[in-house]
């Protein structure tokens, strides 16, 4: 162990760490980054740290990191949100000579060398993602001796851990139960560029549990280099226009924001066809694409990457020139995150907003993606009381819910201490845990509060006040004043004209309908305990062929349509979008449900629907034609899906055999439930009746189209395309006018 300097020298040996992570001889510290680092290093504090984008938080622990390891201390451990956050902090550490690794999902085959290298003692700084401390092999195995040892730990994003964090993650609150761990006088950072005064109150008070005081430094957060504006446009086809138009004027290279992955590809395509050099970045990407197209867009080689939420916290380019948004995020905290990619080191980097119609079906997931049911909670809860341990495919007969929901839930009972985590599932620790409907209350209470924020911020020109104070604000900043740019300030700074030529490259993008229906194969787990004696696969006799929609109900152009012509879709007016789902480390591009209020309208289909559908069926690569027409029975748009039916078997000049039938009362349940529940509510329940299976023995052994208004989970289509296979058909080709995911 070496010989701790003076304090009096500590001020000098911080800057000269500082310098060797910077690479520059004549670097200096920001104000109140020496303040931490001393509180740190000097004084083994809490620090909370609330600092803009870019002004150097990493700089904080890594030169504190240095200079606690020249001490004797242990490595530091680092709770960092993103993988991709994790490889640039990875990447600035080596500069510094600061020896950092990663355990996570992307690296699983290197987790032994990575333990090999701890023991030794030659890490420095360990990288984790909070969801890794529910890991039942990295609990076990490597957190113990982590907590011993540690020298510094680190909460980047802090945010996070606060439920009223605009990307509040359940795990993230396990940090506090690991505060307890430390041992005494182990100095913690947190650090956060997106906290307003309610998230920073609560951030300290988790810091400071067992009396233990907190430092917080706090700085202004306005952002000089950013150039602030709204351009709102009449429809998602003038929004695209705009964009395919004007994005080569835009400086430098950046990043176009959408809310759903379908909007991420289908806009990145219409931008390639405009002759752009953009590339699509979502969590559906694996690991190894999702860093080339960082490295893409680093090293210029493309215009911009057109991304949902997964290219979020952490992503460093210090010259990226601009950040466009189609469609708002939730809050004003979370546009001020994004938006704080942009302008790090250039004078001027231009952000710009175009909201649409369909943000605030989103935001309402949003709202309310991390709180649990009480009545799922109570289900999964009794279900467990057997002290064993239950997958989360076996939980899915338990309560009717989505696995990605499932998830969060079991996160959540896990975080309160009611359900541990361990080998083969989940298992119940026998801890009583009650339902706090008033806590999940007040937190919506404060999402719906930060949505009606975001709408004021989006107002035009001539109806809001300066951007950029708007956001400082909406972050308690007491600086915030009037910034003299943005386009409150200054007048407009873009173009608004949507040349004529743009505006019909995306109409014919947008309406060009069809997407794949992909046929369900295999049954769900556990559907025999409710009553469904099916397992494994489906058998080749009641498959159904690949089948086609019109459009998701995500899509821009026909999805925006459909959406507006469905309605509500499904009981209990859910929809089921593919956002990007924060703290779902396994599985970043889940499906949610997003609640939706609208009244159900039930009209025959128009021209131009059925022109749409034509084109779909023209262009489908079938192995058979299909020889007759049969209608799934809706019992709430029977009008909309025996005028599509009866519709496409005119164009195709097919026999329309008529609907199925309903039997047993019709399906149960409804549209944003897991598959095992979905399944049972349709199984037996939509029939072959006696003039349908008539009408198709005349015919004999014939392909057949399906078709219905809305495939949510499938399972609808599946039974009854089933029973038209057990009662003859030799393929049946599902059609839909939508999907909703």
């Amino acid at each position: 162990m070496t010989t701790a300097a003076p304090p009096s020298d500590l001020a000098a040996e911080a800057l000269g760490v500082l310098r060797e992570l910077t690479g520059r001889p004549d670097a200096v510290f920001r104000e109140g980054q020496d303040a931490a680092v001393a509180a740190l290093v000097e004084r083994s504090e809490r620090a909370l740290v609330v600092q803009r984008t870019g002004w150097g938080k990493s700089a904080v622990y890594f030169v504190s990191t240095a200079l606690l390891r020249r001490r004797g201390a242990g490595p530091t451990l680092l709770v960092s949100p993103l993988l991709a956050l994790m490889r640039d902090q990875v990447a600035a550490a080596a500069r510094a000579g600061i020896r950092a690794v990663e355990i996570s999902s992307a690296n699983a085959t290197e987790w032994d060398d990575v333990a090999a290298a701890l023991t030794a003692d030659e890490v420095d700084v360990l990288l984790v993602s909070p969801e890794r401390l529910t890991n039942p092999r990295f609990r076990e195995e490597q957190l113990p001796g982590l907590v011993a040892r540690c020298g510094l730990l680190v909460v980047d994003e802090a945010h996070c851990v606060s439920d009223w964090g605009h990307d509040f993650r359940p795990d993230y609150r396990r940090i506090r139960d690991l505060l307890g761990t430390l041992p005494p006088a182990t100095p913690v950072l947190a650090t956060t560029a997106t906290a307003n005064e309610r998230v920073v109150a609560d951030v300290a008070e988790q810091l400071g549990a067992g009396g233990v005081g907190v430092t917080t430094v706090r700085g202004p957060l306005a952002r000089d280099s950013l150039r602030l504006g709204v351009l709102r446009l009449p429809t998602d086809r003038a929004r695209l226009a705009w964009l395919a138009a004007h994005l080569g004027d835009l400086p430098g290279s950046g990043i176009v924001y959408t809310l759903t992955v379908a909007a991420a590809e289908e806009t990145a395509g219409l931008l390639r066809d405009a002759g752009h050099d953009v590339r699509a970045y979502t969590g559906r990407l694996d690991d190894a694409d999702r860093k080339e197209a960082e490295e893409a867009l680093r090293e210029n080689r493309v215009k911009a990457l057109v991304a949902t939420s997964a290219l979020g916290m952490g992503f460093d380019k210090p010259d990226l020139g601009f950040v466009v948004h189609l469609g708002a995020p939730s809050s004003p905290v979370s546009y001020y995150q994004q938006v704080g990619r942009a302008g790090r080191a250039v004078e001027h980097a231009d952000v710009l907003l175009l909201p649409g119609p369909e943000d605030l079906a989103i935001w309402q997931w949003f709202a309310t993606s991390s709180m649990p049911r009480a009545d799922h909670a109570a289900a999964v809860l009794s279900a467990m009381a057997d002290g064993k341990a239950w997958s989360v495919a076996r939980l899915e007969t338990v309560a009717d819910v989505r696995r990605s929901r499932l998830e969060l839930l079991l996160k959540v009972l896990a975080v309160d201490g009611a359900v541990e985590r361990v080998q083969g599932g989940w298992r119940s620790t026998g801890r009583p845990w009650v339902y706090d409907g008033d806590r999940y209350a007040r937190v919506a209470r404060t999402r719906e509060a930060e949505q009606r924020a975001m709408i004021a911020y989006a107002k035009p020109v001539d109806e809001a006040r300066c951007r950029m104070a708007f956001l400082q604000e909406a972050l308690d900043d007491p600086t915030a004043a009037p910034c003299g740019r943005c386009d409150v300030c200054a007048g407009p700074w873009y173009p608004t004209d949507v040349p004529e030529g743009a505006a019909q490259a995306a109409s014919a993008a947008l309406d060009r309908p069809g997407v794949e229906l992909a046929p369900r194969a295999q049954w769900p787990t556990g559907a025999d305990r409710l009553g469904v004696e099916v397992k494994g696969k489906i058998a080749a006799g009641e498959l159904l062929d690949p089948g086609r929609a019109v459009a998701r109900l995500t899509d821009l152009g026909w999805g925006q349509r459909l959406r507006t012509l469905l309605g509500d879709d499904g009981v209990g007016g859910t929809v089921t979008l593919d956002l990007e789902a924060p703290g779902l480390e396994e599985d970043p591009d889940a499906a949610f449900d997003v609640p939706v209020q609208r009244s159900v309208s039930d009209v025959p289909p128009d021209d131009d629907l059925l022109r749409a559908c034509g084109r779909v069926l023209g262009a489908w690569d079938w192995a058979e034609r299909p020889a007759a027409v049969v209608a799934v029975p809706s019992r709430r748009r029977p009008r909309l899906v025996t005028g599509v039916a009866q519709g496409l078997a005119r164009m195709g000049r097919l026999p329309y055999l008529g609907e199925m039938s309903l039997a047993s009362g019709g399906p149960t349940g409804g549209p944003g439930g897991n598959s095992a529940f979905r399944l049972a509510g349709v199984w037996q329940r939509i029939v072959v009746g006696p003039e349908l299976r008539s009408r198709l023995g005349e015919l004999g052994v014939v392909p057949v189209l399906l078709v219905d208004d809305l495939a949510d989970s499938r399972w609808t289509m599946t039974v009854a395309g089933r029973e038209l296979r057990l009662a003859g058909a030799s393929r049946v080709l599902p059609f839909a006018l939508a999907l909703t995911a």
